[in-house]
């Protein structure tokens, strides 16, 4: 009898998910801005593709909660309101305060060794002066106990939010003075906590991290300091969105 293996094929990756994963990390870091127009016909010249799958990307992304379509009017990266920034922040604690418990309980070696890997690239990337990489690295440093956490449901509804979250990381927190720098000590001393399984310790400093974090997007919105762009002004595909 033939095995289910032997009847598996390797498909290739189809384009449609190679279009919305290069929109997603554009949208993360800042190349697409936030609020601002996504055109089909411009995004398909940058990434030399149809407009077919750059449409379906779009859908894919909207379901991630990254892009808004609005009919008739066209699909705009999403721009978060205050109480989007206050849900999702609520909603970090709850998830990642579970899965730091069960990161520890069960893969606690290895979500150590993905910690000091991310903060050893937070370092680097404050030498360097790189917002976007820090930010990437803050973002690997907490996805280090989502993966580790070995809860194919929690991983999951965690994959739905990732985007924003990421998003929102790298928009919110660079145009604040001082908000790196905090950060940064805050991380260390999760890290240092999660070493000696202080998982008391760690509850506290992360909910106090997220809940200043949540502070900090909502001046960073509040005081203007992003915004969608102009009307009339040139659509986002005109960025670099076509390198790399």
């Amino acid at each position: 009898m033939t095995s289910p293996t032997e009847l598996s094929i390797n498909r290739p990756r189809s384009l449609t998910v190679t279009v919305a994963e290069r929109l997603r990390q554009a949208i993360i870091d800042s190349e697409l801005p936030l609020g601002s127009e996504l055109s089909e016909v411009g995004l398909a010249t940058k990434l030399g593709v149809s407009r077919t799958p750059v449409r379906e990307a779009l859908s894919m992304l909207q379901l991630q909660g990254m892009v808004n379509i609005i009919p008739q009017k066209g699909s705009y990266v999403f721009f978060p309101t205050e109480q989007d920034i206050l849900d999702v922040c609520e909603y970090r604690i709850v998830i990642e305060l579970r899965a730091v418990s069960f990161s520890m309980a069960r893969r606690r070696d290895a979500t150590l060794a993905m910690l000091e890997q991310a903060l050893a690239a937070m370092e680097e990337a404050r030498r360097r002066n790189d917002p976007i990489a820090y930010s990437r690295a803050d973002t690997s440093f907490h996805e280090a106990f989502i993966k580790n956490c070995r809860n194919r449901y929690l991983e999951e509804s965690y994959t739905l939010a990732s985007g924003p979250i990421a998003t929102l990381r790298t928009h919110l927190s660079g145009p604040l003075v001082g908000v790196q720098d905090r950060s940064f000590v805050e991380h260390r001393q999760i890290r240092d906590a999660f070493a000696v399984g202080d998982i008391v310790g760690i509850e506290s400093i992360l909910v106090r991290h997220i809940l200043g974090t949540r502070e900090s997007y909502l001046a960073a919105l509040q005081q203007g300091l992003i915004g969608a762009p102009p009307r009339g002004a040139a659509p986002a595909a005109s960025a670099g969105i076509g390198e790399g």
